[in-house]
């Protein structure tokens, strides 16, 4: 218990020295040791790293997931170390809705059989975004919480011990300079010749030597050095400093002198166990600082996976609205017969600058070919195919598509081809020619021209 008291009142003094030494420095009382500006643009640059991941790591989170209330209920779980219960996106939610209305409104009416597709194309959306979260959480937003609640902790706790070696430095620093003239003004001799000024004072001595001790000496001592007797005391005057001896005594200047060089040697030698302190802990923050461009290059191999995994997300997304459009348009085809189903506006921005409106008039139809049949059916004979004499449309193409067959007819993307219509053929799909290739090509991958 006593050695818990004596440290805790060492800690103390530390403490307090450490926070008159703060203040000085900020009301300009005090000098500071500056540090060079290699390690300054090290701190400015770590800075800037923890506000950028603070903030990319936040808005990543409100991207993933839009809910406030459910971030909170998934902050609580990884606090407690509990794992977060699966919870339905709201793709799955709302094939869930669609579903559930396709079987009470008539599963078996155009209405009830749309209902059905939409809700399972939602379903594969909802999975499709899960997988999502959960790859971009592992890859990206754990890497960047690791560094926050990690590294940035390990590097914050040397930067406070740093300013704490910082501050006992300048005190040991203070403390020298303040002995040192305390050292160079007790070394000084007062001219007794002079007249006597203000701050001097008129002292008896029972000795008349100046090499007194600072406290009256002993009878013994009085009778040893004067066997003789008693001799009349010695007036001369004292300076009102530490100089002046104790009650009675007189001035004692080699001693005085002997005490402030003690006391010199001590601050130099604080001064010297404080630099190599400060010294040691730079150069272990040093080396954290420096660590920031490794942590650099790995929260950009996680981004470059957070792009990945996103790309796939909207690729996955992209597919599945793909077939749905496809199967939306036969369906379209079924109910209302004679109807050319296409774009109206492309799926995506042109790859060109102007764009050109689609027109979705009647498509010219050719001659009935035998054998012609929806895809799956009968294979399309391209030898017995002709051009229809009511003419052809001009198309572009608005993304690259890999032909499946021999019957279809590979794209690339913002090409123009030639299209026409068989009587007969999948709504979907129309004859396309390029040069002396022909085959089959999907309308949603065309743009009509006018």
């Amino acid at each position: 218990m006593d050695f818990n008291m004596k440290k805790l009142a060492s800690d103390a003094g530390i403490f307090f020295t450490r926070a008159v030494q703060f203040t000085e420095e900020k009301f300009g009382q005090a000098e500071k040791t500056e540090l060079d500006a290699h390690f300054e643009n090290l701190l400015s640059r770590a800075d800037s790293t923890k506000n950028w991941t603070e903030k990319i790591l936040r808005q990543t989170e409100v991207l993933l997931q839009p809910n406030p209330s459910a971030r909170v209920e998934e902050f609580l779980y990884e606090k407690l170390d509990r794992k977060v219960p699966s919870r339905v996106t709201n793709g799955e939610l709302l094939a869930q809705y669609m579903a559930e209305a396709a079987s009470e409104l008539g599963p078996t009416t155009p209405y009830g059989k749309t209902l059905t597709k939409v809700a399972e194309a939602e379903k594969r959306l909802g999975a499709a975004e899960r997988d999502f979260i959960h790859t971009a959480s592992i890859n990206f937003l754990t890497p960047l919480r690791n560094f926050l609640e990690g590294d940035w902790k390990t590097i914050s706790k040397e930067r406070r011990l740093l300013q704490n070696r910082r501050l006992d430095l300048d005190a040991c620093k203070a403390r020298l300079k303040k002995a040192k003239a305390a050292e160079a003004k007790a070394t000084t001799v007062p001219d007794f010749q002079e007249t006597r000024p203000r701050n001097y004072i008129l002292s008896a001595s029972a000795s008349a030597t100046l090499d007194d001790t600072s406290c009256p000496p002993s009878w013994a001592e009085w009778k040893e050095e004067y066997p003789g007797g008693w001799r009349p005391p010695c007036f001369f005057l004292l300076p009102l400093n530490p100089s002046v001896t104790r009650a009675r005594g007189c001035l004692s200047l080699p001693k005085d002198r002997k005490l402030w060089n003690d006391e010199v040697d001590k601050a130099e030698q604080e001064l010297r166990v404080a630099q190599t302190e400060f010294d040691r802990q730079a150069e272990v923050t040093r080396l954290l600082l420096e660590g920031i461009s490794s942590t650099h290059v790995n929260h950009l191999r996680c981004l470059h996976e957070f792009v990945e995994s996103q790309t796939t997300y909207y690729a996955q997304c992209y597919r599945h609205m793909l077939d749905l459009q496809k199967q939306l348009g036969s369906s379209q085809g079924a109910i209302f017969p004679g109807t050319f189903v296409g774009t109206t506006e492309p799926a995506s921005p042109p790859l060109s600058s102007t764009s050109p409106t689609t027109a979705a008039a009647t498509m010219p139809v050719g001659p009935s070919v035998a054998g012609l049949a929806p895809p799956g059916e009968a294979a399309l004979c391209l030898e017995e195919v002709t051009p229809p004499a009511s003419g052809t449309r001009k198309a572009r193409v608005l993304y690259d598509y890999e032909a499946a067959d021999s019957s279809e007819l590979a794209l690339l993307a913002d090409e123009l081809i030639t299209v026409y219509s068989l009587p007969g053929m999948d709504p979907d799909w129309l004859i396309g020619e390029r040069g002396n290739k022909k085959g089959k090509v999907p309308v949603t991958y065309l743009e009509l021209l006018s």
